[in-house]
């Protein structure tokens, strides 16, 4: 519950910068336009971000003929976690890695890369599999798709506003909103940081939720530890070919790179969430059966 609070608090201050940035850069007339933005470019990002993202990584959809245990693996742990059985998508990557998205539990999908189903274990894949049910589950794939698009509005007003102000644009008129070429500059420069921290804040907290119940789903919170840990492992060795817009929708980052670019990710560091996972003492199972068979 308080993640949800705290995720949706979050939005909320998006929601705040994006008006607040139109209301700077143009009076109430500018936030009429950055608020009409933002709605359409999350009305498009709800029909149609899941089919522009498995087109991006040239992701299958496959069959339970083509691959039966996973469609069975993914069955059982669907019908734990109380929803409807998702499509199944492979993407043809050697660096393992897995994401969900859709726009709901009816229309979801499971993505896994064919590095992943190569490298880890029977349990390891299950533990990976209930985290990405885990956000289907909490609607985490609808929250952060609205994350980043409110992000993406705020950075294509902040371009606005810097050309804008490159062209002596910019009032130094309160009543008219206006900031003056310097404010406008700024803004340009500080709004997108901001919508990035918050952008991340949301993931961030949304990951640590998946994970808790990830591991409830098949029974034993090690499974999903030890494919953290490998994921982790790999994902410097094998790097993934992946665009930083969608790093949010993977289990692990998929962007390599230095300090710079961990004190920047989406996602908390790989050691918090692995003690995290290994300091749960129990676990209540759906069903009462136990742990997921292998």
């Amino acid at each position: 519950m308080l993640n949800q609070l705290r995720t949706w608090f979050l939005m909320a201050l998006l929601t705040c910068l994006i008006l607040f940035i139109g209301h700077l850069f143009g009076g109430q007339q500018g936030m009429i336009f950055a608020f009409i933005l933002a709605t359409g470019m999350n009305f498009f990002s709800y029909w149609y971000s899941d089919k522009i993202v498995l087109r991006m990584y040239r992701a299958r959809e496959v069959t339970p003929d083509e691959y039966p245990e996973l469609y069975n693996m993914v069955g059982h742990l669907a019908a734990r976690a109380g929803l409807p059985m998702p499509r199944i998508y492979i993407i043809p990557e050697q660096s393992p890695n897995a994401f969900a998205t859709g726009r709901n539990p009816e229309h979801a999908v499971v993505a896994v890369t064919e590095g992943l189903l190569k490298l880890m274990g029977p349990e390891e894949v299950a533990g990976v599999l209930g985290h990405e049910l885990a956000h289907v589950k909490h609607r985490d794939i609808l929250i952060g798709s609205i994350a980043a698009t409110m992000a993406g509005a705020i950075m294509i007003l902040a371009n606005m506003a810097r050309w804008f102000a490159f062209l002596g644009g910019g009032s130094d008129d309160e009543e008219d909103g206006g900031l003056g070429m310097i404010g406008l500059l700024l803004m340009s420069i500080l709004a997108p940081i901001a919508a990035m921290l918050i952008q991340m804040a949301i993931s961030r907290s949304r990951e640590y939720q998946a994970d808790t119940s990830g591991a409830q789903y098949v029974g034993n919170p090690e499974w999903l530890a030890s494919a953290l840990e490998k994921l982790g492992a790999y994902s410097g060795k094998l790097p993934m070919n992946a665009a930083p817009e969608t790093a949010h929708m993977f289990i692990v980052n998929p962007l390599s790179g230095g300090s710079l670019v961990s004190l920047f990710s989406t996602h908390p560091p790989l050691e918090e969430r692995i003690a995290r996972l290994r300091g749960i003492r129990s676990l209540r199972i759906q069903d009462d059966e136990g742990p997921l068979p292998p």
